[in-house]
């Protein structure tokens, strides 16, 4: 294990990126075959995941909350894809293998369901970021669940930091459920579908998915048409109180 490279890491993205871990690629036993970091880069040991923070006012803001939000999202995606480009060069200048990790699409659909060539969530909890709460979104200690995740998948084999095992949510917090609009909380478990329906708009939808046929390409559709997504709501992220403690 290179902790010499890991610390040059650390500094080479100190100020660019709010959380940074590592997550060793044995981690990632039990992830899908076609999802696996092995299948983002030849020789996988170890995945960078790379967090950027939403302002908390974003979510209170009186008027313009869901625009702001928007704009957030769709401002933070691309810096962290430049700057996962920009590491994985710097890796490769190294004399590593480096492949960026795309912090939304492009996306691959299976049975219409959107999948990420990489799990971010699960890489982020792999790498010591955060948990999974009991919203089924990933909660940092300092960030709550304002992180927006990138990742490069690299051949160092870098050490990697230690996994949080607590539940992050406050006892016998249920406050994303009672309000979710959708309901997409039931039987325990979160339904992905149900809040996506409900939460992802975009003026292209209506327009090239109209029929069967149409859904043969969404996947084409989704990730150059589609991308600028608008969010319809994020009732669970202004309820939770993870999200509303200052970041100190």
């Amino acid at each position: 294990m290179d902790q010499a490279l890991k610390e040059s890491i650390s500094s080479w993205l100190e100020g660019r990126a709010e959380a940074v871990g590592f997550a060793p690629v044995e981690r990632f036993g039990d992830a899908p075959e076609e999802h696996h970091p092995s299948q983002v880069c030849k020789d996988a040991a170890t995945v960078i995941v790379l967090g950027k923070t939403t302002p908390r006012a974003v979510l209170a803001s009186p008027g313009y909350n869901l625009h702001l939000l928007h704009r957030s999202y769709h401002t933070i995606y691309p810096f962290l894809d430049e700057l996962g480009l920009e590491l994985a060069n710097w890796l490769e200048e190294q004399g590593h293998l480096a492949v960026q990790v795309p912090s939304y699409a492009p996306m691959v659909f299976r049975d219409l369901e959107p999948w990420g060539v990489l799990s971010l969530k699960h890489a982020a909890v792999r790498a010591g970021l955060g948990a999974f709460g009991r919203s089924d979104m990933v909660y940092h200690p300092k960030y709550g669940s304002l992180l927006r995740f990138g990742a490069v998948v690299t051949d160092a084999e870098l050490p990697g930091g230690p996994v949080i095992e607590e539940e992050p949510c406050p006892p016998d917090c249920s406050a994303c459920h009672e309000v979710c609009p959708p309901s997409a909380f039931q039987d325990g478990s979160f339904q992905k579908m149900m809040c996506l329906g409900h939460t992802i708009k975009h003026g292209i939808y209506k327009l090239a998915l109209t029929s069967a046929e149409d859904f043969q390409f969404i996947e084409r559709i989704i990730n150059t048409a589609g991308y600028n997504y608008w969010l319809d709501c994020d009732e669970c992220l202004k309820v939770c109180p993870l999200n509303n403690r200052k970041k100190v």
